[in-house]
């Protein structure tokens, strides 16, 4: 019996008899009590009645390989690769970079219902109580070389925006790596990029686009986190995991055949416009120092344009912060 098992069963929102969830997964009551011990430290909330048994406080919407592959159309089915769908991982990510090695990984896409070890942009923890959100990683290959690539996280971000566009979420970006919900005057993270490559500066390179996405952010994860978070259940809590994880699976294998061809200019438009900073003052943190800067918009190849005291510079990306000035 994994976690996992007893989740799935709990899933219903229904009551479940200790005796009954040891029989349906072959072990005594007391290994299920040891594991609904674990549940609330996993961000899952239980409730437990006298005679009736245990539930968790709200169904789960849980991910399924079988349900995603069913909502996507013909040609995206075609050149997916391998779909993998996991309970736990150290990191998504770190999965495929494996497949990678193992010679794999090209077109393949994973998903897992929690992480022990994801990582946001610049080393941060990235939260997600188990089942909430989307841990998503997607692989491919470039034959040009990581030189090629300049731009890749931008359109990325692109890309999400459309598809949260095309369900009537609101959404701006901020660069280089998240995607905002936008309610009247504010804006909260609801999805962050992080890409890792391995291989040639010149020559054939791999890629892994790791997305963090909020889809149901409870309470306290919230409150652990140092900035504005929003989910995309605060404005959609009819869309499910599948249904969006569907859509991103289509939208980005759209998207990277035609990244490889072109470059990132072609949705360079598409992203000024949905610029979060634009014309904005702004802070930014460089190499532990942190200037005043009036924000502008992304080149050809995904630099910030910044003035700075009527100079303009370019920001690349890397170790790089920005925050709107209070």
């Amino acid at each position: 019996m994994t976690i996992g098992d007893l989740i799935r069963l709990l899933s219903d929102g229904e009551y479940h008899s200790g005796e009954q969830l040891g029989e349906q997964l072959g072990v005594s009551r007391t290994a299920v009590w040891k594991q609904l011990k674990k549940l609330e430290k996993m961000g899952l909330q239980l409730e437990a009645v006298k005679g009736q048994g245990y539930r968790l406080a709200a169904p789960l919407d849980l991910l399924s390989g079988p349900a995603i592959i069913e909502r996507l159309p013909a040609e995206p089915r075609h050149h997916l690769t391998r779909l993998f769908v996991e309970d736990a991982l150290p990191s998504t990510n770190t999965f495929l970079r494996e497949r990678f090695q193992q010679g794999a990984g090209h077109a393949e896409v994973c998903l897992a219902e929690s992480q022990g070890a994801g990582r946001g942009r610049r080393g941060r923890h990235w939260v997600c109580p188990w089942g909430s959100g989307l841990l998503f990683s997607l692989g491919w290959r470039f034959d040009e070389g990581a030189s090629a690539l300049e731009g890749l996280s931008l359109a990325v971000g692109v890309v999400l925006a459309e598809v949260l566009e095309r369900l009537c979420v609101p959404v701006v970006l901020k660069w280089p790596n998240d995607v905002l919900l936008q309610r009247g005057d504010s804006t909260a993270k609801l999805a962050g990029i992080l890409l890792e490559v391995s291989g040639d500066v010149a020559g054939p390179c791999e890629v892994v686009i790791g997305i963090g996405f909020n889809v149901a952010l409870p309470t306290a994860a919230r409150d652990s986190v140092d900035q504005p978070v929003a989910a995309l259940h605060d404005v959609r809590s009819d869309i499910t995991r599948n249904d969006l994880s569907a859509s991103l699976v289509e939208a980005l294998l759209g998207m990277l055949p035609l990244f490889e061809q072109h470059g990132f200019e072609p949705w360079r438009n598409a992203w000024n416009s949905r610029n979060a900073y634009a014309g904005r003052e702004v802070d930014v943190t460089q190499g532990g120092h942190t200037y005043a800067a009036v924000a502008k918009g992304v080149d050809a190849t995904g630099n910030l344009q910044v003035d700075v005291n009527g100079e303009v510079r370019l920001l690349a990306g890397g170790e790089i912060s920005l925050r709107v000035r209070s």
